[in-house]
């Protein structure tokens, strides 16, 4: 099937010898009512995608009912980790690690959720910096108002954090509109590191045109201090991005549309990079 056949929210694609694996918020009705499971879709062009893949799905030993949103792979030793964000009528919204042998086998949980109890969260990231691993993570509008970018170190069994700090709100960028008047978004947050060293990070806001894909930087690590970038990168409705490498050139994907419902679907767009920021390398 092609990419643009398959509904997907929050795209993550992860790369593997020379095989693209990508997932996302795969549950038609994402929202409201008991999730379903994390579905993925396995690449060797980027053009032509196998699947879907069943990696995790509802059961009643876990925790969670509602809200199976925004998965990120990554590879950590020899084991495969799923980030995601997860709900039930019971608990907050938090961040948990699944674990596997192999990317596109069945995960389980590792633990209990690594992100603050007493917070909402979503959209954990996963980041290494000197031997330690971390999380960026966002602590939600819907409790705190102004969404803020926050940053924790991992324990190691990825079922906590310490050191946890706000590296910024959502309102302190240029770009960032409160939605609904008074209430601003931080989603997706994802890192990665320009020509040069120092690092960018990619998040979602809502904006002048709707959903978008802004850009930060920090000269001096993950602990920051960021600083936004004056434009986004993507302001026309699209957005929860992430940056990968394939086949020798560097892409982007993004959903777009961000509304209405069910119309989302992945979009890849190869990218330039320099010392200062990335860029779309057919604009």
């Amino acid at each position: 099937m092609r990419l643009d056949t398959i509904h997907m929210r929050d795209p993550f694609m992860f790369v593997e010898n020379g095989a693209g694996y990508l997932i996302g918020t795969t549950d038609n009705n994402c929202w409201y009512g008991k999730a379903g499971s994390f579905l993925g879709y396995k690449t060797n062009d980027l053009i032509n995608f196998e699947g879907p893949y069943t990696l995790f799905e509802y059961s009643d030993s876990f925790w969670a009912d509602e809200n199976f949103w925004a998965p990120e792979m990554h590879k950590i030793g020899d084991k495969y980790f799923i980030f995601a964000s997860f709900k039930s009528s019971k608990s907050r919204r938090c961040s948990q690690a699944l674990v596997c042998d192999e990317p596109f086998g069945r995960y389980v949980p590792c633990g209990k959720p690594f992100t603050p109890e007493e917070w909402d969260c979503l959209d954990a990231t996963y980041y290494e910096e000197n031997g330690k691993k971390y999380t960026v993570f966002c602590h939600e509008w819907t409790q705190c108002a102004d969404g803020q970018i926050c940053l924790g170190e991992l324990t190691r069994d990825l079922d906590g954090l310490k050191n946890v700090k706000t590296l910024f709100n959502a309102s302190s960028a240029p770009w960032a509109v409160a939605f609904d008047g008074k209430n601003y978004v931080t989603d997706a947050p994802f890192i990665t590191r320009l020509d040069g060293g120092r690092l960018l990070m990619t998040w979602s806001t809502n904006g002048a045109k709707g959903y978008n894909i802004g850009m930060s930087i920090s000269d001096d690590g993950i602990a920051g201090p960021w600083r936004h970038l004056p434009e986004v990168l993507y302001g026309e409705n699209g957005g929860h991005a992430m940056t990968f490498s394939f086949g020798g050139k560097k892409y982007i994907i993004y959903h777009y549309p961000n509304d209405p419902a069910l119309e989302e679907r992945a979009v890849i767009r190869e990218i330039r990079s320099d010392e200062k920021r990335i860029y779309f390398a057919d604009v």
